[in-house]
């Protein structure tokens, strides 16, 4: 259940709507939200106040997103919407030869294999730099201060931090995870309502603050990054960190029912959802909660996450453009495979959660909408020692099977792994 936070005149009705004029906070974890109404009442507009929820969520959701992590963004501000991909590509020193060297036949979960450009810190700066109104260390003080005097852990992410502590514990035997259990299990995972703080974390977030990201990309936490993944067996460098920009794009839409619906381009896997829309725009329905209304949505993205798997990588290197997957004349085909039963009911593996999602509004009319994610969990079981920065795994999203869109490149270059949807 989301929290909403709003400021001025907040009334909430019987079905939990929250109306507010000023501007509005929503989130799943309450003090994160209450981060961005501070910006809000500070006088910052909805974008400094996603940055100070989202600075904030790395540390009370430590389970689902991080300072290692990647970011994407919905702007709308000045009368456009505009798109923003804060993931990063791959090291450049790492080709399947050298994969395949090892004896490996797949990029790994855990480790520094899977680790690619974290984007997170720089989607902040970028944020606040081209629409922001406040400093970013106006809008990174809340975030902060919640790392480094602590907070209640909520029930939730308690439980989520418990199980990915049992995990690790039995899988994670390398010295190089010993710093993630230093920082977020030095005896125990912590329990529900108990203070959990990381002066490290509150050090490094002040730095990405006073510095506009520069020293996570072209000083002394990159230097701390690239030593840590390379000590370990990985690639990422400093060159890497040092050439990372993030991307403005332009958003992709699809029409459903007289509602435009917004995503970010791929290399993320909103397209999916979008997918989904157009051939679900061709049926009709009668019930929203009938057994036929259920079938026909879940047959839909059913058939949009397998041309997501198949098509959606980085959009230098996809072979089927977006127009092409959204074309009425695609949609109708895929909509004529949909029957009375379902297709290819088959398991698959689930990935564990690893995102959080953020959405803010303010009184000028700008509106926010942004994930912000490890991958999986707590990401890569890697956290740089005496920093809090804990690196994704987004790597894990390669295909091993040469060429496929989203194949590692033979001969390595900036490839950006398919992302989660938006």
């Amino acid at each position: 259940m989301p929290t909403f936070d709003a400021l001025h005149y907040p009334y909430a009705s019987r079905r939990n709507v929250v109306y507010a004029n000023k501007g509005m906070v929503a989130t799943s974890q309450p003090l994160a939200a209450q981060a961005g109404l501070q910006v809000l009442q500070a006088g910052g507009n909805a974008i400094d106040a996603a940055i100070a929820t989202a600075a904030a969520l790395t540390v009370v959701e430590p389970n689902a997103n991080g300072i290692g992590g990647d970011t994407f963004a919905l702007v709308w501000h000045g009368g456009k919407l505009h798109g923003l991909n804060a993931s990063g590509p791959a090291p450049r020193g790492m080709t399947l030869d050298k994969l395949t060297s090892q004896g490996l036949t797949h990029v790994p979960k855990y480790g520094p294999l899977p680790v690619t450009v974290p984007g997170t810190p720089a989607a902040w700066a970028a944020l606040a730099q081209r629409f922001g109104k406040l400093p970013l260390k106006t809008s990174m003080a809340r975030a902060v201060e919640l790392a480094r005097e602590g907070f209640p852990v909520s029930p939730t992410v308690a439980s989520a931090w418990r199980q990915a502590t049992a995990l690790f514990r039995e899988k994670f035997k390398e010295p190089y995870f010993k710093s993630w259990f230093d920082t977020f299990a030095p005896e125990r995972a912590p329990q529900p309502g108990e203070f959990w703080r990381s002066a490290a974390h509150a050090d490094t977030l002040q730095s990405i603050a006073d510095t506009a990201a520069e020293s996570f990309y072209r000083g002394p936490l990159a230097e701390r990054i690239a030593a840590f993944v390379q000590s370990a067996g990985g690639y990422l460098s400093q060159e890497d960190l040092a050439a990372f920009q993030v991307d403005w794009c332009d958003p992709v839409s699809a029409n459903y029912r007289g509602y435009e619906v917004w995503e970010i381009p791929p290399n993320g896997h909103g397209l999916v959802a979008l997918i989904a829309l157009n051939i679900l725009k061709g049926f009709d329905f009668s019930e929203r909660d009938s057994l036929r209304t259920h079938h026909l949505q879940i047959e839909a993205m059913k058939l949009a996450f397998a041309d997501g798997l198949a098509h959606i990588a980085d959009p230098t290197h996809m072979r089927v453009s977006v127009a092409d997957l959204l074309s009425d004349a695609y949609a109708a085909e895929r909509r004529a495979l949909i029957g009375e039963r379902a297709l290819q009911p088959m398991p698959g593996e689930p990935s564990r959660g690893g995102t959080v999602y953020l959405s803010t509004a303010d009184g000028e009319g700008n509106m926010v909408s942004l994930i912000q994610s490890n991958y999986m969990g707590f990401g890569s079981g890697m956290v740089v020692p005496g920093t809090g920065i804990a690196l994704h795994n987004r790597g894990n999203n390669f295909r091993w099977t040469p060429n496929t869109p989203t194949a590692w490149r033979r001969a390595s270059g900036p490839t950006t792994p398919s992302s989660p949807a938006f």
